[in-house]
């Protein structure tokens, strides 16, 4: 337990100080949302992220019995982008990613996770892709533009740097072209629909993951209207009928021993927030990350 109450803990990601340096797990902030398609705002993610964040620094996790606090964290701070050219912002991002070994991001909208992949599958080559979102994000391009925020893992699968058939979508549910979708299952992806989740169950859910999955690197990218809009408002493109928030801690805590090598946590809207519910779902998917990785460190 910290010394040091939750309201006055440092600003920094489960209150860690900020500083550069060369921690072998970074937490890093994209303040990016130029690529977005409905509501702006999730360059105040990273921000509203970190704050929500001081609510999980008082204990250990209550299923593995460990906490984040014995891993070699720093909160790095927020990349740099470039205001207003999304082509030039993902570089940066890719450029300064590439400089840590294992990255936990808070966007930011989903177009960052683009320029992560790429900069992760550089060390470990293609990467499976746990992937959480209300959208299956393999759009061409959105309204023409190529690199907006549905369109990273089209790019993502064509360049190689995920396995396709290494790759599980869970929670999607909004409208979709019958062409994207089809083209999505023909790559080898495996989706798991927010009704189906619901139907089958978290158990269910992390089993299909684990095989997935497999052994070989893992890259999980936790989009927050993957929860329905009851559970996480302040989002750009909110669908209802989505995980509770429960469910999705419930699916995480059940992927224990997979090799996870990076992580991001996008698409906080705090101007659509409503008693800073969406930041702390946000928060708590990113410590439900560690706790994993904290585990493994304890097995």
């Amino acid at each position: 337990m910290s010394s040091t109450p939750t309201f006055a803990a440092a600003p920094g990601f489960l209150g860690l100080a900020r500083r550069a340096g060369d921690a072998a797990i970074a937490i890093a902030g994209v303040p990016f949302d130029i690529g977005t398609t409905n509501r702006s705002g999730a360059r105040f993610g990273p921000f509203a992220i970190r704050h929500a964040s001081r609510m999980l620094i008082d204990g250990d996790h209550p299923a593995h019995w460990t906490s984040p606090s014995i891993l070699p964290l720093a909160d790095v701070g927020d990349f740099a982008i470039a205001l207003g050219d999304i082509a030039a912002s993902l570089k940066l991002i890719e450029e300064q990613a590439s400089a840590y070994a294992h990255l936990v991001t808070l966007g930011g909208d989903h177009g960052i996770t683009l320029p992560l992949l790429r900069a992760c599958a550089k060390r470990h080559g293609p990467l499976a892709l746990i992937h959480f979102d209300a959208h299956v994000d393999t759009w061409p391009d959105n309204f023409g533009q190529p690199y907006a925020h549905g369109s990273m893992f089209y790019h993502a699968i064509n360049e190689g740097i995920v396995d396709p058939r290494r790759m599980i979508q869970i929670g999607i549910r909004s409208p979709v072209g019958r062409d994207v979708y089809d083209w999505t299952l023909g790559q080898g992806v495996t989706i798991v629909p927010a009704q189906e989740a619901h139907e089958i169950g978290p158990a269910a859910v992390a089993a299909k993951i684990r095989e997935v999955a497999g052994e070989g690197p893992v890259y999980l990218s936790f989009d927050v209207d993957a929860l329905d809009p009851a559970f996480a408002p302040g989002t750009g493109t909110p669908e209802i009928g989505g995980l509770a928030s429960w469910q999705a801690q419930a699916i995480l805590r059940r992927l224990e021993g997979l090799n996870f090598v990076g992580m991001d946590v996008v698409e906080v809207a705090p101007a659509y927030d409503i008693s800073e519910i969406t930041a702390l779902a946000a928060a708590t998917m990113a410590w439900e990350y560690l706790s994993l990785l904290a585990a493994r460190e304890t097995a």
